[in-house]
């Protein structure tokens, strides 16, 4: 019961870092044109929510939450690897990264 008595006076500070990481990567990503920057905002959004996650695991001593960061994380990086060689191969066929070249393709 310790760990949970000695973060609990921090509590606050790492829910306020996850929400301000969170808003920084929501802001970022309605209002970049980059797909780089937008897979990077995405990225900063899903630690921001393993941040919060892994607090309220500590918090409660309850250590399910964490094995979930895992599992969020291995994904978060599969994602990544996706999303990259997506970007990769849409830059060979129109030599470009801006968002809005790829919403014009819809007509």
């Amino acid at each position: 019961m310790q760990a949970a008595s000695t973060i609990g006076t921090s509590l606050d500070f790492y829910l306020f870092v996850s929400f301000a990481l969170f808003t920084i990567g929501a802001i970022g990503a309605m209002t970049r044109k980059n797909m780089i920057v937008l897979l990077m905002c995405i990225e900063l959004m899903l630690n921001a929510v393993n941040l919060m996650l892994v607090t309220f695991s500590t918090y409660y001593n309850n250590g399910d939450a964490q094995i979930f960061v895992f599992f969020t994380m291995v994904v978060a990086a599969a994602e990544a690897t996706v999303g990259l060689s997506i970007i990769i191969m849409a830059y060979r066929n129109l030599k470009s990264i801006d968002i809005d070249m790829y919403n014009k393709l819809k007509n």
